[in-house]
């Protein structure tokens, strides 16, 4: 899945796409990428990103979804400008943003500035984008990763019962108080913002769908391992002051479920032999945050908040 690809092979890709194939690949260059290859591509004295789907990414990726979306979201002007997807294996080329970095959590917690920009780009994304073609589903998507799992012989770590019918009850409060479903990023990992100093991108819409918003700020908060003072900044960014106790709630809610719901996508990526990453350590150790969070003594009082 992982393994680089020669310039031939690259060539043969950059042949698919009417704005390289004329002149070629002048030079490429490896970037990161969980499930898929992604290089820096140079053309024509351009740059450009091209991201090749990694191998069984299919079984649970739609990828006309995924170029809805993405595109909603370049119309938007959250997310990059997309220069070619090919819908029937998602391969898409990007324009490179120049002078722009990649974010980290490291990144965040130094630059109270970009963690504005991200709120400003999520609210963005949240009020302006159209309405993608697909709703995010979290407990559907998440069984449905449980069959796979228990079709490949994965054992679960003790209290994972436990951890689904927390899940559940506060997957219920949500849906007592129902939101309006917005276009959602859903994988808000802090590497997928891009920042230029004046101006946040937001990428890699594999994931999304129309969901809470509130998912996105704790999933968010989650990748960015940020403390109570960032989740604080974060809020008050998105809307523009004090948030209201309820979608403090939300976000607190969220956190939690976006943790068993990755950590069960990670133990997948395991079980599928996903060599980037020890994905069990690290499903394993979402699970285990979950768990904590769900058990800690403010965690009944946000689920309550949400019917304020």
């Amino acid at each position: 899945m992982t393994e680089a690809f020669s310039p031939e092979t690259l060539a043969g890709y950059a042949a698919r796409v009417p704005e390289l194939a004329e002149s070629g690949v002048a030079g490429a260059l490896r970037l990161g990428g969980l499930t898929n290859l992604n290089y820096l591509i140079v053309s024509s004295g351009q740059r450009y990103v091209m991201r090749v789907p990694g191998d069984g990414t299919e079984r649970y990726i739609d990828r006309r979804v995924e170029a809805i979306a993405a595109r909603s979201a370049s119309a938007a002007g959250v997310n990059v400008d997309i220069v070619f997807f090919d819908e029937s294996d998602g391969l898409m080329v990007t324009r490179f943003v120049d002078g722009s970095t990649t974010m980290s959590p490291a990144g965040f917690a130094a630059d109270t500035g970009a963690l504005k920009r991200a709120a400003a780009v999520l609210h963005r994304l949240h009020t302006t984008a159209e309405q993608f073609a697909n709703d995010f589903q979290v407990f559907p998507t998440l069984e449905e990763y449980k069959s796979l799992l228990i079709a490949k012989g994965f054992v679960f770590p003790d209290g994972w019962a436990e951890a689904e019918a927390i899940g559940a009850s506060t997957q219920a409060a949500l849906e007592a108080n129902p939101v309006a479903l917005v276009p959602a990023h859903c994988d808000p990992l802090c590497e997928n913002f891009i920042d230029t100093g004046d101006r946040m991108f937001l990428i890699d819409f594999e994931y999304s769908g129309n969901y809470d918003p509130m998912w996105d700020l704790g999933d968010f908060s989650v990748e960015g391992s940020f403390t109570a003072e960032q989740d604080a900044a974060l809020l008050r960014a998105y809307f523009g002051g004090e948030p209201p106790a309820s979608q403090v709630g939300r976000m607190t809610a969220h956190k939690a479920l976006c943790d068993l719901f990755w950590a069960a996508w990670s133990w997948l990526q395991h079980v599928n032999g996903n060599p980037v990453d020890d994905f069990l350590v690290y499903g394993t150790g979402r699970y285990e945050r979950c768990m904590r969070l769900m058990k800690s003594e403010g965690f009944p009082g946000h689920i309550a908040s949400i019917a304020t």
